[in-house]
This record gives C-alpha cells, structure tokens and sequence, in this order.
C-alpha cells in the first residue's frame, strides 16, 4: 500500500548506520531501500557510511544511495574521516541530493506536518557511571572526548531552532548507556557522551537516532523519557528499521 490518506498527521522513519560501504558490499542495500517508498517517509543515515573514508568507497556508498524513492538526510561518523576527507564525503553525497547535517537542521514536509531533523556527528565524552578520563590515551582519544560535549551544544542549538510538530536528533556515538548493552563498559566512554542525551532532552526531541556500538542493543531512552535507537546495521541486521511517530492532534 502506498501513500494515502491513512498516512495523514503520521512519519514513518528508515533509519540504518554503520554501512561501512566498500566494494565487497556493493549492492547489499539498494534492493531493500528502492522499495522504502512504500515502507518510509524519509531515511536517515547514523554515519560510518564508508569503511575507510575513501574516494573509492564514496562511490560505491553514493551507487547504493542514489535516486531512492524518500528524501535522505544523513551525518558523518569517525571512519569517514579516516582519510580526512570528511568534507569531500560530504559534497559527493550532497550532489546526489543527500542532505548532509553538521550542526545543522532540515525541515521536511511529510504527509501534512513538519519534520524537523538536526544532526551531528556527536563524540566520546563518558556516560553515567562510565566517565572516562578526557586527559589519557591516544590525540585521537582526547579530541573525541572533547568533540563530545562540543557536539551536544551544537546539536542543542539545531533542534531548538526547528519549529517543526517533531524534532528529530540524529547522530553516529550514543547518547545513553542503554544502547550500549552488550559492548565492553570498558569501552562505553568511548562510544558516547551523557551531553547528547541532555541535548535531546532539552530541546524536546522526539525520537534520538545513533550508530557507532556494533554489539549494542537497539532501544534506550533518555533520563528525560525520549525514545533512542540504535540502528547500527550490526545490531538491526536489516538494510533498515522503520520506526513511526504519530502527531498528538491524529491519535
């Protein structure tokens, strides 16, 4: 069944990270997301869509993306900048028409009501109970703990200035512990940062979508009661998840 008027006052979100495109997976996702017209309003992309953050696997990422039947709005993670060609990542998917966030935030008319969706590539920064220590380990280790807290200030001020009936927050590290269920705590510092998750919570998102945690578990929540999803494609095992917000005023 396709769009009609059913579908009136609701979003229907695809979402899937960590595709870490490259060759070898050439063409594993496409049949699947060319048939989200009749699943999804619209669909977004938790980062890490290249393996190594090369040219190469751009195109094979923009091959498996191109022309699909719902708007695509997506966020970068940590493996697309291994090559430091982060923005260049970004350009090419732009001029597939991908929607690319960085601390900013796209509005997106869907079936009669404003979709609102700000994105950031997010960082470490540590979790309840899980602080980490900002000051040891590696450069690359102590600029993610600082990106972290960084991150959730700009994501802040991207959903607070969407005026849309739903704000989405979308990002690659996670903004909970929940989601982390089933990785090492030794490493939960490193997959995420509690700033994002106040964030969400301060801005009054509706839904907070993340990847990065291969072994974590799909749903978690904020202290402040909004819904998170990991879609991960290592935790989802499918091209996509689709989940459903309902505007108040149509339940």
């Amino acid at each position: 069944m396709g769009r009609g008027e059913s579908d009136a006052g609701r979003v229907r979100i695809a979402a899937v990270g960590d595709l870490h495109m490259r060759e070898s997976m050439r063409g594993r996702f496409r049949p699947a997301l060319l048939e989200l017209g009749e699943r999804a309003d619209v669909l977004l992309l938790a980062g890490d869509l290249t393996n190594g953050g090369t040219l190469r696997d751009t195109d094979v990422l923009c091959a498996e993306i191109e022309k699909l039947p719902v708007p695509v709005v997506a966020v970068l993670g940590n493996h697309d900048h291994d090559r430091r060609l982060g923005f260049r990542i970004s350009v090419r998917l732009s001029e597939i028409g991908v929607h690319m966030l960085d601390g900013t935030a796209i509005t997106l008319p869907v079936n009669g009501i404003r979709l609102g969706v700000a994105g950031v590539m997010g960082g470490s920064g540590g979790l309840p109970g899980h602080p980490g220590n900002p000051a040891e380990g590696s450069v690359e280790h102590r600029t993610r703990f600082r990106r972290g807290p960084a991150d959730a200030a700009r994501l802040r001020a991207a959903l607070e200035s969407l005026d849309t009936d739903f704000r989405i927050a979308l990002m690659h590290f996670s903004p909970v512990v929940d989601t982390l269920a089933g990785e090492s705590p030794e490493i939960y510092p490193g997959l995420g940062c509690h700033d994002l998750a106040e964030a969400v919570d301060a801005a009054g998102a509706a839904l907070a979508i993340h990847g990065h945690a291969h072994g974590g578990t799909e749903f978690g929540r904020t202290a402040g009661g909004v819904e998170v999803r990991n879609v991960s494609y290592p935790v989802i095992r499918t091209a996509c998840r689709v989940y459903e917000l309902t505007h108040p005023g149509d339940r």
